[in-house]
């Protein structure tokens, strides 16, 4: 859209809450975003990218038109959002992975004999929901369970009380049998209340109406009765314990535990479902779309989809981290529970202990799904496959190596190199430069001086192996050396790494990083080494000699492959540059005199105390310290 015409659209957006979509040149939906203000906040999108998160500036490139929906008040605008978010998935939107196929448990009260049923719909009409769960395998977990400790029928036939015969499910104590009339309408409700106040987590008041029904079985003398009721007990018990978690101090007895964990494009949430002080149920969710986006943005996000078809909305609910628009989607939730809600943050006593537990499986679950995914030989076969035809590779990358370069404001600047061989990290090959030559910020220069340091040795040896290889085929003798011995710092390791040729070199960064690498290859005579770069800001592929980027599906396995090597490079990378600086900021201004070491700064200290006394003594003072001289103070002196 024309920038002349952008300006008189925003001009005529009304000064109103509401709701704003930004669409492409195909009409897709790309974005959905609420807004207090429309016009001051759709503005905000056509400025200066300067403080946009990549993530924006990316969506600004494909957007080509915009569109509002005007509201009476913020809330309704926060409804809608939720509503088009579903029903569009905008790319660019933090969203619940499949959340419409979210099941739940259901159980019919308006029937006569109820059935516990899975759904996959929630209506308000009386019945009872529970949920929503993550997938298929959890919610039949659960009925599993519940159909393992309580007598409710599973059949879908008309129970009419007068089979001549019950099914085999009775013999087993696995329903009371209202088909035969051995179990009337009152009792049977017995048997689904029990099931309804298990599944809320109370779990007391099921074993107490059990132990009852226990003795006065054994009072009849229904002493078989009484046996299977003991033994049900018992099995509630035993699920009650393993299900408590907290103490029964706790002032929060009911509520739901949120903590997230956040990779490339997808973000792990786990909550925790407290019930009267008892863990009833644990479940993660995926949250798509979550790239640069803050750890507040996406469980916000989550919050409101989460609830929007959830049935049961509790009256705590626990958060890791603050939530935008924190007031808002209180009284939202406020209206969906029809009662008070409170969303809380812990920071210290048994919730922060509990909220601690609920991050470290959040934490555990996002790398167990990614180690999953690298143990998955269809997945890492599909993968090198896509990678060797969509690069043009003469045959599958066995060793691939990523190299990513780190540094704040040009400081402490680092580099790393992960390895990757038949798709999973050969850390043993992990390798971490200090670079040396390079001044300031200049990651072009960075990556240049690193890959020289890495290939230089190999393209020696290669052309050691080219001369000797001419000699023989003159006759000669071979009489030339082992080859210089330059290369890569000791510490940063040896071994037979440095020799391996690799099958495919992955850079962090666009093009101007891929120009970098391929101009030490070329340089070095290793122009066949397959090379290619993963630009962040789009995930899209370079490869040199072709300006198009590779742009890979969304739900490529060679895509997330790339991904995995890349945050890996960068996760190598940081953790060195940390300790890099933490180790400057243990550095004394003494240490950078020439001529002091640690026997003449500890006599410096024992005299003066701090570097501040140091600083206030004359050279002469300085000079008196034993092992010190009058230059030497003197330098000290210039230098702090």
């Amino acid at each position: 859209m024309a920038l002349p015409l952008i300006e008189q659209r925003l001009r005529l957006t009304p000064e109103r809450p509401g709701v704003y979509m930004m669409r492409d040149a195909r009409d897709t939906v790309l974005y959905v975003g609420k807004a207090s203000v429309l016009r001051n906040r759709v503005r905000t999108y056509f400025g200066s990218p300067t403080g946009q998160i990549p993530k924006i500036r990316r969506m600004m490139g494909q957007v080509h038109d915009f569109e509002y929906i005007v509201t009476d008040s913020e809330a309704e605008a926060l409804i809608l959002e939720n509503t088009l978010i579903k029903r569009y998935r905008p790319r660019y939107n933090a969203r619940l992975k499949d959340d419409k196929t979210y099941p739940f448990l259901k159980i019919d009260l308006n029937e006569e004999f109820p059935r516990v049923t899975i759904t996959r719909k929630v209506f308000k009409d009386g019945a009872r929901y529970f949920g929503p769960f993550a997938t298929a395998g959890s919610v039949r977990k659960t009925m599993d369970l519940v159909k393992r400790l309580f007598p409710y029928r599973s059949c879908t036939k008309k129970i009419t009380g007068t089979d001549p015969r019950p099914c085999l499910e009775y013999y087993i104590n696995r329903c009371v049998a209202p088909c035969s009339g051995y179990a009337g309408p009152d009792e049977y409700a017995k048997v689904i209340q029990q099931v309804v106040l298990f599944m809320e987590g109370d779990t007391d008041t099921v074993t107490d109406d059990l132990r009852a029904n226990m003795e006065k079985a054994a009072e009849n003398l229904e002493f078989e009765r009484a046996a299977v009721l003991r033994d049900r007990i018992r099995s509630v018990e035993k699920v009650a314990d393993e299900q408590r978690i907290t103490v029964d101090s706790n002032p929060i007895k009911d509520m739901d535990v949120m903590a997230l964990q956040q990779g490339t494009n997808e973000s792990w949430i786990e909550v925790f479902f407290v019930r009267h002080n008892k863990l009833i149920g644990r479940d993660h969710f995926f949250m798509e779309g979550t790239q640069d986006d803050s750890p507040e943005l996406v469980l916000s996000q989550f919050i409101k989809q989460f609830y929007s078809d959830g049935p049961v909305v509790p009256p705590n609910i626990l958060v890791q981290h603050p939530l935008e628009d924190s007031e808002l989607i209180n009284d939202w939730l406020r209206d969906v529970r029809g009662g008070a809600v409170r969303l809380l943050r812990p920071q210290r006593g048994v919730h922060k202990k509990l909220m601690d537990v609920v991050a470290e499986n959040a934490t555990q679950g996002l790398a167990q799904h990614q180690i999953k995914w690298l143990n998955n030989v269809d997945a890492l076969g599909q993968a090198m496959s896509e990678l060797e035809e969509e690069l043009s590779l003469p045959a599958s990358p066995f060793r691939m190596e990523c190299y990513d370069i780190s540094h704040i404001q040009g400081t402490n600047t680092v580099a790393s190199m992960v390895v990757f061989e038949d798709g999973m990290p050969k850390t043993a090959n992990y390798r971490r430069f200090k670079v040396k030559t390079v001044e300031g910020v200049d990651d072009f220069e960075s990556m240049r001086e690193v890959l020289r340091r890495r290939f230089k040795r190999l393209a020696q040896n290669r052309a050691a192996e080219n001369r000797a290889s001419q000699t023989r085929a003159l006759g000669q003798e071979d009489g030339s050396d082992s080859g210089p011995d330059s290369g890569p710092d000791s510490k940063e390791g040896e071994g037979d790494t440095w020799g391996i040729l690799p099958d495919l070199v992955l850079i962090d960064g666009g093009k101007g990083q891929l120009s970098a690498a391929l101009e030490v290859l070329l340089e070095l005579g290793m122009d066949d080494i397959p090379l290619a770069s993963l630009a962040k800001e789009n995930e899209w592929l370079y490869v040199p000699q072709t300006q198009e980027p590779i742009i890979l599906p969304k739900d490529s396995q060679a895509l997330y492959l790339v991904q995995r090597m890349r945050d890996e490079a960068h996760r190598f990378a940081i953790t060195y540059h940390r300790n890099l600086r933490s180790k400057s900021s243990l550095r004394s201004p003494i240490d950078g005199v020439t001529g002091i070491g640690p026997k003449r700064k500890r006599m410096l200290m024992r005299r003066f105390g701090t570097l501040q006394g140091i600083k206030q003594a004359t050279v002469d003072d300085i000079a008196s310290v034993p092992g010190m001289t009058r230059s030497l103070a003197m330098r000290l002196k210039q230098t702090i």
